[in-house]
């Protein structure tokens, strides 16, 4: 997906019912505009890489997959 837009990442995440992870804003935009997707995980640039992955275990053993469709999810 090299060069790939943000509405080509997130169709095919929401299509294998996957979150995107992501410390592009460009994304909270698409968010916003409506478009739909399986979920979005937002980090703003600068969180610890061990933050982010403590929040996804966390996400990973309270949500089921239809709480995060269409849900940003900050970190």
């Amino acid at each position: 997906m090299l060069g790939a837009s943000d509405e080509g990442h997130l169709a095919l995440a929401r299509g294998q019912q996957r979150v995107v992870v992501t410390q592009d804003a460009d994304f909270l935009r698409l968010h916003e505009q409506g478009i739909e997707h399986a979920g979005i995980v937002y980090a703003p640039q600068g969180t610890s890489v061990g933050t982010i992955i403590n929040w996804l275990l966390l996400m990973h053993d309270v949500l089921e997959p239809e709480d995060t469709e269409n849900q940003v999810e900050f970190v």
